[in-house]
């Protein structure tokens, strides 16, 4: 089970539901059109349309899957005394110039480093886990230790 924000739960729905809505029906009628134009043996367009099925009907049942195995936080029942998934978290890399950031703990399906939100499964989130503001943590990271000291923690 992963825990999930409403709003990503809500995009994982849209996009489901756009994919059984949209795109399967058109990998259907392209099947359809390849299937019309004659022997399916040496069909290259009919074996492409059914291959893009596959992945579609994977790419559907993995979203369903993890759809039911989501479980939506109540942000109400959240707390920023301390980092936890769904909170935001200033830190200073206290090695590099004390160079500040802010990430946003996120479930991995919402994670967008574009937008400042990092995995819960990251090195860099598990190091954050459970720490309060003014704690100086050092996490190990692919590319060697890093320093953070936690600045500010908000929902």
């Amino acid at each position: 089970m992963g825990y999930i924000s409403e709003e990503g739960y809500n995009k994982l729905v849209a996009q489901l539901r756009h994919l059984e809505a949209v795109e399967r029906p058109k990998v259907i009628e392209a099947i359809r059109e390849a299937r019309d134009k004659g022997d399916l043996s040496e069909n290259a367009e009919y074996d492409a349309a059914k291959e893009q099925q596959g992945m579609l009907e994977a790419k559907i049942n993995q979203l369903k899957q993890t759809i039911a195995d989501s479980k939506i936080l109540d942000t109400k029942m959240l707390k920023a005394d301390t980092v936890q998934i769904l909170t935001k978290v200033t830190l200073k890399n206290v090695k590099a110039n004390n160079q500040q950031m802010t990430y946003t703990i996120v479930s991995d399906t919402e994670a967008n480093l574009r937008e400042g939100k990092i995995s819960v499964n990251t090195p860099i989130a598990q190091g954050l886990l459970g720490k309060k503001v003014g704690d100086v943590v050092d996490i190990k990271v692919p590319r060697g230790m890093m320093t953070f000291e936690i600045m500010e923690i908000s929902l």
